[in-house]
């Protein structure tokens, strides 16, 4: 009885553990997917730049705050390179475009074309990482192009208007910013890449500060607070999350959850902005997410052992160097952060 009792207790708390591991990855698709909305609220007040400024400020605060308890370590100097990059690209870049897009197009359409960063990916991860394109790749690639063009001529139909290819081009360099994290991914933690990142991509906003303080001085504390909430929930708490469910779920699972982001940001925008979406609109992002599962579905090549875990004095486990036995990072398309 006490055998059966001691394994009753053990499922218990295997069964409390996974649903933990579920809600933070749920919480994130939530977080991520509340942030297109949220966009939507904050833009106009403070604009692309004064917005994209303000919430990656924000989240640099946490991130650097956070660091010391979490074992972030100072990046070696050969990476400085790769991490201005990806800064400059995945942060800075991103927040820009995407918000100037959404001054104008619908946060749900936004992030339906935006669902489709994998495809650059790809495409990168084939000619500069020599990853073979299977067949499933090849047509997933192919529906998900086609899903981002009924997205993209829903509304304004054969034309696309400028907002459209600013979208656009924000999903083009969110799909390079992964690849650009790859090689930084062997050798530092998901949280140390994402500090990294959000630090480098300060540093040319902060060039556009004359030209955004106008907008940030007469800013209505409502514009403020939707900064406040997309640099510290969406950026920050949502990077943290997600690095803590990927390291306990399956490349699978975690894919799987990513693919919520886009469908529940159309329900956020329909309830908090009354954003209803064209049928177009809802055809086109299933086609999208309907390719890049195809995508995600394809083998890849055997990936190249990790590097033996190597701490400092002090480290944490949480952000020391992968091993070949770490799960592998799932990349997860930050949306929009």
């Amino acid at each position: 009885m006490s055998i059966a009792r001691r394994h009753s207790g053990i499922m218990t708390s295997a069964t409390i553990a996974r649903i933990r591991i579920v809600t933070a990855g749920l919480l994130v698709v939530v977080l991520w997917a509340s942030a297109f909305p949220a966009i939507r609220v904050a833009a106009p007040a403070l604009g692309p730049f004064g917005l994209a400024l303000a919430r990656t400020a924000i989240a640099c605060v946490a991130f650097l705050a956070a660091a010391p308890f979490a074992g972030v370590r100072l990046p070696a100097r050969r990476d400085l390179p790769l991490i201005a990059a990806c800064g400059v690209v995945g942060m800075a870049a991103y927040q820009v475009l995407l918000t100037a897009g959404e001054l104008t197009v619908p946060a749900g359409t936004a992030s339906l074309i935006v669902a489709a960063a994998p495809l650059v990916s790809v495409a990168i991860a084939a000619g500069a990482f020599g990853e073979r394109l299977t067949t499933l790749k090849l047509v997933g690639s192919g529906v998900a192009l086609g899903g981002v063009a009924i997205v993209s001529v829903a509304r304004s139909g054969l034309t696309l208007s400028g907002a459209v290819w600013l979208v656009l081009a924000a999903m083009v360099v969110q799909g390079i910013y992964h690849p650009l994290t790859k090689p930084l991914l062997r050798r530092y933690s998901g949280l140390e890449v994402a500090t990294y990142a959000m630090v480098a991509g300060l540093i040319p906003l902060l060039a556009a500060l004359p030209w955004s303080l106008p907008q940030l001085a007469s800013a209505s504390p409502e514009a403020w607070l939707g900064a406040a909430y997309l640099g510290l929930l969406p950026s920050a708490a949502g990077f943290v999350l997600w690095g803590y469910a990927v390291a306990r779920l399956s490349m699978a699972t975690a894919t799987a959850l990513l693919y919520l982001v886009s469908p529940v940001a159309v329900g956020i925008a329909a309830i908090w902005l009354g954003e209803i979406p064209q049928p177009a609109e809802l055809l086109g992002g299933g086609v999208v997410i309907a390719g890049v599962a195809l995508i995600g579905l394809s083998p890849g090549r055997p990936r190249t052992p990790y590097p033996r875990r190597s701490r400092r004095r002090g480290g944490s486990a949480a952000t020391a160097r992968p091993t070949r036995d770490d799960p592998a990072p799932v990349h997860a398309p930050n949306r929009a952060r």
